[in-house]
């Protein structure tokens, strides 16, 4: 009986400890403010795993993502844009309220962010009539490999300021501005 009750106890450990595995890509919150009004981009973050250099571009991983060149820009549910008030992102009028991030990485020197009016989906979900537009990102190399695949919210003052992704050996911004 006490072997009997020792198993069940540590098969019940065993199976609690396992439960509670952080997620693969965790949600992840980037938030700031530009011009005084909130903006804030939820996202799943996945990790590179010992996958450096497999990931983008012809053959990588997101190629096989049946959207490809169009990426989720993050994993699991589609990447999420809230804004308080009316932006500028890059060369595209971006009113006031929510919606769903891609990313064209079909060049990979020059992709397109892409704000899609379409929200609540699955992150593979991407129908392009319901873009509101794309506008072209400056790309750069980190200086060290990006694990997690991070987006950030920069003010730079005077109701300007960048997002970035960065994820891998990439690092993707578009400048914002209060409108």
């Amino acid at each position: 009986m006490k072997r009997f009750l020792c198993c069940a106890c540590l098969l019940l450990f065993a199976a609690v400890a396992g439960a509670q595995q952080p997620p693969a890509s965790p949600p992840q919150t980037a938030t700031g403010a530009i011009g005084g009004k909130a903006i804030t981009i939820s996202y799943s973050s996945p990790r590179v795993k010992g996958r450096e250099g497999q990931l983008f571009g012809p053959g990588g991983r997101i190629s096989q993502d049946p959207h490809y060149p169009v990426w989720r820009g993050g994993a699991n549910a589609a990447t999420t844009l809230k804004t308080e008030g009316n932006l500028k992102i890059g060369t595209l009028s971006v009113p006031a309220g929510t919606y769903t991030l891609f990313v064209d990485i079909s060049d990979p020197d020059h992709w397109k962010l892409i704000v899609n009016k379409k929200t609540g989906e699955w992150g593979l979900a991407y129908d392009k009539s319901a873009d509101l537009g794309s506008t072209p990102m400056t790309m750069s190399k980190p200086p060290a490999l990006v694990e997690n695949l991070t987006y950030t919210i920069t003010d730079s003052g005077g109701g300007k300021g960048t997002i970035t992704l960065a994820w891998e050996n990439h690092s993707a911004s578009v400048p914002i501005s209060a409108q």
